[in-house]
């Protein structure tokens, strides 16, 4: 039976990779700074599918709890066949109106531990001949959309990157790349989300399904849903100075993830 790790598990795109993976079949490693609700987690999806469901307690923000992950990604005796890299978060506000501290603790959630993680997981898959990791970005990645969209842009091309270096190898690498998901993410962020139509909204368990077929289809970028991919069709047709007005204005009050 095959393990899947994935961060940032007890919410959200993590929640609904979770319960995919365990109805799947797959063991998994959840990954959360909650270590109550990870354990309520472990114990739903093991009475509900069969599998066995591990915690680990580890806040990415820190090098104690990357280096955590980065330890079970390498235990060679129990190995990790997915990895999921999915935690993440938004600040409310533009550009200087953030204080640089949690700035660059966005960029370590986002960017660093998507690195560590990655290579981590990636070794041992490619001695093994096999193995996947998504990393979880947005379609703010195509956007002029401050911070979060450079950061998440970074993950589009690192995953882009890494996965040609390792094509051949039997390991797949996926950045995902969703829009409005209806999770916790705007609410921790204090972010109002009232001006989003309805339409904009995608349903987290049918965004991992197309993820996941993705996937295996050997994509290494994925946009799970037609509405956006018509969009991101748009915005290559947009020029950057018109787009950079749209999502500065927007960004005052909620950001996509």
């Amino acid at each position: 039976m095959t393990t899947a790790l994935i961060t940032g598990a007890t919410a959200g795109i993590g929640a609904a990779f979770a319960r995919r993976l365990a109805g799947d079949g797959h063991n998994l490693v959840l990954v959360a700074r909650d270590t109550e609700r990870l354990r309520a987690q472990a114990t739903e999806l093991h009475d509900g599918h069969g599998i066995e469901a591990e915690v680990l307690t580890a806040d990415l923000a820190t090098d104690a709890g990357i280096e955590a992950v980065e330890a079970r990604l390498a235990n060679r005796v129990s190995p990790v066949d997915l990895l999921v890299n999915n935690a993440g978060f938004g600040n409310k506000g533009r550009y200087l109106d953030v204080s640089i501290t949690d700035e660059l603790t966005m960029l370590k959630v986002h960017c660093e531990a998507v690195l560590r993680l990655t290579s981590a997981a990636t070794g041992p898959m490619r001695e093994r001949g096999r193995g996947g990791v998504v990393n979880v970005a947005s379609v703010a990645a195509f956007l002029p959309r401050g911070t979060y969209g450079a950061s998440k842009a970074w993950v589009v091309q690192f995953t882009q990157g890494a996965a040609k270096d390792l094509a051949g190898s039997g390991v797949r690498l996926m950045a995902l790349c969703p829009g409005f998901v209806r999770t916790e993410f705007h609410q921790r962020a204090g972010m109002g989300t009232g001006n989003i139509p309805d339409w904009m909204w995608l349903d987290a368990d049918k965004l991992v399904s197309a993820a996941l077929t993705d996937l295996a289809r050997g994509r290494t970028v994925s946009i799970p849903d037609p509405r956006y991919k018509a969009l991101m069709s748009l915005v290559k047709l947009t020029p950057r100075s018109v787009l950079g007005g749209v999502t500065s204005r927007a960004g005052r009050t909620y950001g996509p993830k």
